[in-house]
């Protein structure tokens, strides 16, 4: 799925095809994102009046650049996540057995499709922390892409969480439930605070008087 086209992607998104999906987009967006990362670092290297960060930002590019092909590859698993539990809501249902069996698996099908969620939500938390790094020591001819790649991975984050959260709600056992909410809530919580701090910092540098 990765290896699409824009188009082809948001064809099959728009579609009624099962994949993908919410979650899918979620990690699409992330990688753009952490790609914006990429780009300001990038933008930074190399450039003399930055010279005191060169070795920080250039680990940030490569870890933004792992992060990126993390999210690609979360597309992927978020599709192969889904696909159990579509197949366990079409389980036969007539007999006492039947919904026995059916209600088994779909109930490890839930908790299946949390998994690619929650690494897209820590993906993010961990794609936030570089854009807050580069707030301080990236280019700022380039601020505003920052912001923006925090932005979108604050979108993620949320658009992830609820695909955790819808889920949950399903779940018989309710104390796996209850973990896997709190698990996300506290990725939640985190990165949304990060994701804010960093879009205010950036909205108050770009609306402070020149220093050009």
């Amino acid at each position: 799925m990765k290896e699409l086209t824009c188009q082809k992607f948001l064809e099959l998104l728009a579609s009624s095809s099962p994949v993908p999906g919410g979650g899918g987009a979620c990690a699409l967006v992330g990688a753009a994102g952490v790609a914006l990362a990429s780009m300001v670092a990038n933008l930074t290297v190399g450039k003399k009046k930055y010279e005191s960060v060169q070795e920080e930002v250039k680990a940030i590019v490569e870890r933004a650049n792992s992060l990126r092909a993390l999210f690609l590859d979360l597309v992927e698993e978020d599709a192969r996540g889904f696909e159990p539990l579509s197949k366990a809501y079409s389980l036969p249902r007539d007999t006492e057995e039947e919904k026995r069996v059916r209600e088994r698996i779909l109930e490890e099908a839930l908790i299946g499709a949390c998994s690619a969620p929650l690494k897209i939500m820590r993906a993010c938390l961990d794609s936030l922390s570089l854009h807050e790094e580069l707030a301080e020591k990236g280019t700022k001819i380039a601020i505003s892409d920052v912001g923006t790649g925090a932005v979108l991975l604050k979108a993620a984050l949320l658009g992830a969480s609820l695909n955790v959260f819808s889920n949950t709600r399903l779940m018989k056992n309710a104390e796996k439930a209850r973990t896997l909410n709190s698990q996300a809530e506290e990725i939640l919580e985190k990165g949304l605070k990060q994701a804010d701090q960093v879009i205010q910092r950036v909205a108050n540098y770009l609306k402070s008087p020149s220093r050009s």
